[in-house]
């Protein structure tokens, strides 16, 4: 009974000492990222990405719980304008504030503080095709030894990949309409 209970144990620290190893060789840092062409010029799009108040109407993760508790302070929109949440689901809560706007390009200081600690950065590119504007969401970020333990089982590009590819798709209805 004793040495199978020490087999057991010794198995039980060789396939933690293997998840171990294999968190460690997961890159340092992350970036998810989709596009989507809109039928629109980028001055017609731009104002639903940097005035947070607007983004009840296109973001996937305002959708996730309608009872989110939302607070709004800096400037209206723009270089400094701060959007807080905090939420009892699975949407946790976090704050982002645009840090920049230079070009076609709007950068987003995202930090998360629950469920998981995390501060990344979200960009959305705008570049004009014509009549239309190719809007590619970006978020990168660091991988902490956790989060690199969590990608052996979920990496980030399949975990919100998706919600950027239904909150392009309703930045286009938007935008569009």
């Amino acid at each position: 009974m004793k040495k199978t209970i020490i087999r057991v144990l010794i198995g039980i620290a060789a396939i933690v000492a293997v998840l171990v190893i294999v968190a460690l060789t997961k890159p340092d840092t992350f970036s998810v990222h989709r596009s989507v062409v809109i039928g629109a010029m980028p001055s017609a799009i731009e104002p639903h990405i940097d005035d947070f108040h607007r983004w009840t109407a296109w973001s996937p993760f305002e959708k996730m719980d309608t009872a989110m508790k939302r607070t709004y302070s800096g400037a209206a929109h723009g270089i400094g304008a701060v959007y807080e949440w905090e939420s009892d689901s699975h949407v946790g809560s976090g704050r982002m504030e645009i840090i920049d706007t230079a070009g076609m390009k709007i950068i987003i200081k995202l930090d998360f503080f629950e469920p998981m600690e995390a501060h990344n950065t979200a960009l959305f590119y705008l570049e004009p095709k014509g009549d239309s504007t190719k809007v590619t969401w970006e978020m990168y970020g660091n991988n902490t030894f956790l989060s690199k333990f969590i990608n052996i089982f979920f990496d980030m590009d399949s975990m919100i990949g998706s919600d950027f590819e239904t909150g392009l798709a309703s930045l286009k209805s938007v935008s569009e309409s």
